[in-house]
């Protein structure tokens, strides 16, 4: 965006256009990259906003689990709002593991074997995590 863009539209236009993914990296031009994942788009791009606006919600649990303990409300209560806040995140792991399965897994097999091997260990070693907590 250049200055006189800004000065015609404002900031506001400017925060209220619709946010398109942009490349990691500038390879777009790069005969090497095999893929969109080469070029930086990661599986969650296309749901980026609901992806924000989702850790945004729980973000709102959990201020409002510091608020609770503040006004000294009744432990089963914040027991309850940990527990929902606790089932948003890994709700939202969830969504994020299937994306990378769909798209780096997907992306990886197209790059072969040995890719395709590498992927599903980093899959694996995140579900690990996941299953920890």
């Amino acid at each position: 965006m250049t200055t006189t863009d800004a000065d015609t539209n404002g900031p506001a236009a400017a925060a209220a256009a619709p946010h398109t993914p942009q490349p990691k990296t500038d390879r777009q031009g790069d005969p090497n990259a095999v893929t969109n994942h080469d070029l930086g788009i990661h599986g969650y791009a296309q749901q980026k906003d609901a992806h924000l606006k989702r850790l945004r919600r729980i973000e709102g649990q959990i201020r409002g689990l510091q608020r609770m303990l503040e006004e000294d409300v009744y432990c089963i209560d914040i027991l309850t709002q940990v527990s929902a806040s606790t089932k948003g995140l890994q709700s939202f792991g969830l969504q994020l593991l299937e994306e990378h399965l769909r798209h780096c897994v997907a992306d990886a097999a197209v790059k072969g074997p040995d890719a395709i091997d590498e992927k599903v260990k980093e899959a694996t070693k995140a579900i690990e995590r996941m299953l920890r907590t």
